[in-house]
């Protein structure tokens, strides 16, 4: 009989989950079995054995929650794209919620207070800011987040488009998305620029489409973000590039004050509801920042100017989204399409058969469409 632990630390969440609402102490003697049971559950397991074994244990948690149902003897029915993402994501969840319930404790220094368990006390200071000294707990999952996220940012993402090493990498931040879907740089890189005195970068993330416009020619580009750890790791990129000079970081939402005679956004291209703070790069729900770019665009369009707008079609062929859809919300906005650019995607997922949206993610095209001021 496993007892509840009274007087917890306090409960530490990127994504804002709630905490478990019971923990009982786990350590080494515990088999993969009985955790996966009590994580099903939503037990938490606050571990008090060897940190390399809490790993261990984790992997076991997540090889379980990947373990296929038997097929049954009658023949498969074709599942409609939409059904296949919802539930998709809804298995997702459900594998995040279970893996969650490992979790560490952490003291007020972000030391680990466990056997054999590593110092990463720069990868939390990067992710968190400062310690605050107050003790707290955190999943195992999350913690292993932050270390991964720590290495991108110390060895960086090669980014052709901006020249020959060294001084072509881009380092992402905690919580910022990484620019690995190389293909939608290209489109940046390649179209043609007919006014380079002034570009707005709507969605700045890592900055590497400003450090691309800067590298094309363009002389004063005004960045844009919401997110206050995006504008960080904009500014500590285009300062190892440098192309600092060139660049105004300005946090705000969408648009900058003023018109400009280029203006690019790359928005979230599946409308869906986030589950975590750095999803906010692919899923967003109602296509707002989408909408919002179309709807404001032309006001911030300078005479004769051209928006450039990065949009993946996945939407499209998992039913979340239609062509007519977003064509009319470029024609409601006043706006016409110049042309468009298209490119395949060079990422795993594409080519990956067993991927469960594999059928829409085959058909995927990123587009670059070049949008202007209707007549």
């Amino acid at each position: 009989m496993l007892t509840p632990l009274d007087n917890l630390p306090t409960w530490r969440a990127e994504s804002g989950a709630a905490a478990p609402r019971r923990v009982v102490a786990a350590d080494d003697t515990m088999s993969a079995d009985t955790a996966y049971r009590l994580a099903c559950e939503g037990t938490g397991l606050l571990w008090r054995g060897d940190f390399h074994n809490a790993r261990q244990l984790l992997q076991a948690l997540a090889r379980r929650t990947e373990r296929k149902p038997k097929k049954s003897k009658k023949p498969e029915l074709e599942v409609a794209p939409l059904q296949a993402f919802n539930a998709h994501r809804q298995a997702l969840g459900q594998r995040a919620r279970i893996l969650a319930m490992v979790i560490v404790p952490m003291d007020g220094d972000y030391t680990i207070p466990l056997r054999r368990a590593p110092d990463m006390k720069l990868a939390c200071t990067e992710a968190w800011g400062p310690a605050s000294g107050e003790a707290c707990m955190v999943s195992m999952r999350e913690l292993l987040g932050v270390v991964g996220a720590h290495e991108w940012r110390k060895n960086g993402v090669e980014i052709a488009a901006l020249g020959d090493a060294p001084h072509n990498r881009i380092h992402p931040h905690y919580g910022v998305f990484s620019p690995v879907r190389g293909e939608y740089v290209d489109l940046v890189a390649n179209a043609p620029i007919q006014n380079k005195a002034l570009a707005f970068d709507i969605g700045v993330g890592t900055g590497v489409l400003s450090a691309v416009l800067a590298k094309r020619g363009v002389q004063r580009i005004v960045a844009t973000d919401q997110d206050p750890r995006a504008l960080a790791c904009a500014r500590e990129n285009l300062k190892r590039l440098q192309r600092i000079d060139k660049v105004e970081l300005v946090q705000t939402d969408l648009f900058p004050e003023g018109q400009a005679p280029l203006i690019v956004c790359n928005p979230p291209w599946v409308p869906a509801r986030p589950s975590s703070p750095i999803e906010h790069a692919v899923y967003d729900e109602g296509s707002r920042m989408l909408r919002g770019f179309l709807s404001g665009l032309r006001a911030h369009l300078a005479p004769g100017g051209e928006g450039w707008l990065i949009l993946s079609d996945l939407a499209e062929h998992l039913g979340l989204r239609s062509r007519d859809e977003l064509m009319g919300w470029i024609s409601e906005a006043s706006l016409q399409v110049l042309g468009r650019t298209d490119i395949k995607p060079r990422h795993g997922k594409a080519t990956d058969d067993t991927d469960p949206l594999h059928d829409a993610r085959a058909k995927e095209v990123t587009s670059l469409w070049r949008l202007a001021a209707a007549a």
